[in-house]
């Protein structure tokens, strides 16, 4: 075999090595500057598994060259240098340092090699099918489910058909205001799996302005980033929710700069509209060890939601000040026990709570939530197809046991529930205590058969009936 045939073959060998790996679907990372190839260009492979860029190997021989280092040295002079002690020769293994997976990017499709689009206008849902479907898992809300349904579509046929040509469609990015526990994040979460499209969470009173001590804005990119397995074309589809977004309202009583307050608004106004942002990958804060990538916020669909405890004064404040004139002026308390006061909130109320008209428009869709009623609290109890009640349903189910709830015991545990006054997080802190003796208690007795929670069970005036194996037959036999 002459050199070239076997140059050839070894070439051969390493590319279809490299066509069958898993590595080859994620970018080289250079050591040095570690950006990724698509940034830093061809990399070039050194010993011991290190990638290092052009940029980066040029500044090296430029250094070293400015230095003007010309040492010579036999071979046997190095080895009784390399016996002295605290001496050590580096080698390729002292400089490896696998890069791992969650910190790898992944490369992006050529165009001739993509199968489908990220999102296809033909699979994505209308919008009465997205709010049937929210439906099986969120009780009430209909108006709230309505617009997010709309709004949603929307969006994504924006994404998919991606005609910019002469009529640009603005982005459907939404603000949600809902008392706690009334099913703001509880909504995108179901959102976004009924989409499969990646979800990333994030609460604004972590964030801060860059710089200052706290998340800086665009770790919410790289939570969305990681959600996406690295893929940053999935990403750049994604959705992200803000929660807690009343508590960066501007503060006007702060004599000191207000980084966690306008200024997040103000660095946020980028994000909502749509740029080009470089983000750390696999972490939530730049650092010379962390890969860089760049993702477009463009098609990114933003959800933003809040419970803004004042918001009710200021909206009553606006509207007895325009009832208050003329004969037929109304009475000043007329709005204190009206339970959808938040409905008739208006930009000009959530400007005066604090937050900036720059940010409100880039927020085009507002809409409120409304609180949970005994009736709803019921309903979530049972309805729902992840219903907590069937949960513990087919947790005793497994032991072979039939739980039951009496209508009493339902309202009741609505009752407790709505005095904690944390909204649907009440329900399962609740039902937890009363099922605590009752789970423990039931693998000690194979004997037993049903178990019917009662009213007088939930407001400790009496236990559970429990009935015995078989006991049902006997009945029927009577």
């Amino acid at each position: 075999m002459s050199d070239k045939e076997f140059i050839n073959e070894e070439t051969e060998e390493i590319t279809n090595r490299k066509d069958g790996s898993s590595e080859d679907e994620y970018e080289k990372i250079c050591y040095v500057c570690r950006r990724p190839e698509s940034k830093a260009g061809k990399m070039i492979d050194m010993p011991g598994g290190i990638c290092v860029c052009t940029d980066c190997l040029q500044k090296s021989f430029n250094s070293v060259q400015n230095m003007g280092m010309n040492v010579n040295i036999s071979e046997d002079e190095l080895k009784e240098l390399l016996k002295m002690p605290g001496i050590h020769m580096m080698t390729s293994d002292d400089f490896r340092k696998d890069i791992p997976n969650k910190q790898k990017i992944k490369k992006k499709k050529n165009e001739e090699k993509k199968e489908a689009p990220v999102i296809d206008i033909n699979k994505i849902p209308a919008s009465h099918l997205i709010k049937e479907k929210l439906d099986d898992y969120v009780i009430g809300q209909d108006y709230a489910k309505k617009v997010m349904s709309v709004a949603v579509y929307n969006h994504y046929k924006r994404v998919a058909t991606n005609m910019m040509d002469e009529i640009e469609i603005e982005k459907s990015n939404m603000l949600m205001i809902g008392p706690t526990g009334c099913g703001k994040t509880y909504l995108v979460k179901t959102l976004a799996k009924l989409l499969d499209v990646p979800l990333a969470i994030t609460d604004a009173t972590s964030l801060t302005e860059a710089g200052y001590i706290g998340d800086d804005i665009e770790s919410v990119i790289s939570k969305l980033l990681a959600a996406a397995d690295n893929d940053v074309e999935r990403a750049e589809t994604g959705i992200v929710f803000i929660d807690e977004i009343d508590k960066i309202a501007k503060k006007d009583s702060t004599r000191s700069r207000d980084v966690s307050g306008e200024s997040v608004q103000q660095g946020m106004l980028k994000l909502l509209e749509g740029s080009e942002v470089e983000v750390p990958v696999g972490a939530t804060s730049k650092n010379a060890m962390v890969p860089l990538a760049t993702v477009n916020t463009k098609n990114i669909l933003f959800i933003c939601g809040g419970a803004f405890p004042d918001l009710e004064g200021i909206i009553k404040e606006r509207l007895n000040k325009q009832a208050s004139m003329g004969f037929l002026a109304e009475l000043s308390d007329k709005y204190d026990n009206d339970k959808n006061i938040m409905q008739k909130v208006t930009n000009e109320d959530l400007r005066k709570f604090g937050m900036i008209p720059e940010f409100l428009g880039r927020l085009p869709i507002v809409f409120t939530l409304e609180g949970l009623s005994e009736e709803m609290m019921v309903k979530i109890l049972t309805d729902p197809k992840n219903a907590i009640i069937k949960q513990y349903q087919k947790l005793l189910e497994l032991d072979e046991v039939k739980l039951e709830f009496t209508e009493g015991a339902l309202q009741a545990i609505a009752k407790k529930a709505l005095e904690k006054n944390t909204g649907a997080r009440a329900l399962r802190s609740i039902i937890e205590e009363f099922m605590l003796d009752i789970m423990f208690e039931i693998p000690k007795d194979e004997h037993i058969g049903t178990v019917k929670i009662t009213e007088d069970y939930i407001n400790k005036t009496g236990g559970p009936i429990i009935g015995m194996r078989g006991q049902e037959l006997i009945t029927a036999a009577k």
